[in-house]
């Protein structure tokens, strides 16, 4: 083995011992389960009494079908959306909108946050203008994008690109700063490079951090995708909403909402699982 090798290897088992793994007691995988199916449970209790109130009340016609239809009304929509094409081709435009969106804002606002995270220089001159752009919400950039992007695609890709980012780059920054200085000093000591100090110390290190920032950041591109749908489209799930508006179907709009919500959660439940891969390569890495 190389003198270089026997450094990496002696600073990463000091890493080792700086962060140990915990593992589970004896039956705590079971325990473990049942508590995610009672929490699982409990969180469907609300939606049933929900939807057994609506059944109610439209069974008994207390609210006229004109304000909320009968839920096997909007199901049967749903159905029709759905064999009609209508539902699957707009569901793919906006799935195709906020995966492009925000790969090109979880990217830049990875970079952004590693480079702030490294360089208290950079820090100093991006970040207060940077928090200062972060509190200003979507539909006021929208206006300004307007005018200078049109309405077309371009608009799109940008205003959910600049929602993702956002998230990314402060999660990123933030995971970066919290890594312990002891593991740096370790890394120095064993005469890590920059390009190994980040790859083998900082990144592992800061992914909980990286991986809330991913997931916080798509579920901002997905709001801002359904968002500028609303006011600036006519493809797409968010236009379902309004084109039912104007066609005065509720039905229709419902469906449509009931299509953003399951599509938000399969999205964010997909991140989820992604960052439980990556918690488990930071294990290994350490």
């Amino acid at each position: 083995m190389t003198q270089q090798g026997i450094q990496e290897s002696q600073a990463q088992a000091a890493y080792k011992l700086a962060a140990p793994e915990v593992a589970l007691p004896a039956g705590g995988a079971a325990r473990l389960l049942s508590r995610r199916v009672g929490n699982v449970a409990v969180g469907l209790i609300f939606p049933a009494a929900l939807l057994l109130a609506w059944s109610y009340a439209s069974q008994r016609e207390l609210i006229p079908p004109q304000i909320l239809p009968a839920p096997g009304l909007v199901v049967q929509t749903l159905t029709e959306l759905a064999s009609s094409g209508d539902l699957h081709s707009n569901i793919a435009i906006s799935l195709g909108r906020v995966f492009g969106g925000f790969a090109i804002g979880g990217a830049a606002g990875l970079l952004l946050g590693v480079s702030m995270g490294l360089s208290r220089r950079v820090e100093d001159y991006v970040h207060p203008l940077f928090k200062a752009l972060a509190q200003v919400p979507v539909l006021a950039w929208l206006p300004l994008f307007m005018m200078v992007l049109g309405i077309g695609e371009s608009l799109k890709l940008v205003l959910i690109a600049q929602a993702s980012l956002i998230p990314v780059a402060l999660n990123t920054l933030q995971g970066i700063k919290s890594v312990p200085r002891s593991y740096i000093e370790v890394a120095r000591v064993f005469r890590f490079s920059n390009v190994q100090l980040l790859r083998k110390v900082v990144l592992p290190a800061a992914v909980p951090s990286i991986a809330v920032g991913i997931r916080y950041g798509l579920t901002q591109a997905w709001l801002s995708l359904v968002t500028v749908e609303l006011l600036a489209s006519s493809e797409g799930v968010g236009f379902l909403i309004v084109w039912g508006r104007q066609l005065f179907q509720l039905d229709v709009v419902l469906a449509a909402i009931l299509v953003v919500g399951i599509l938000g959660l399969a999205l964010d439940k997909g991140l989820e699982k992604i960052e439980a891969r990556l918690l488990r390569w930071r294990r290994a890495a350490l």
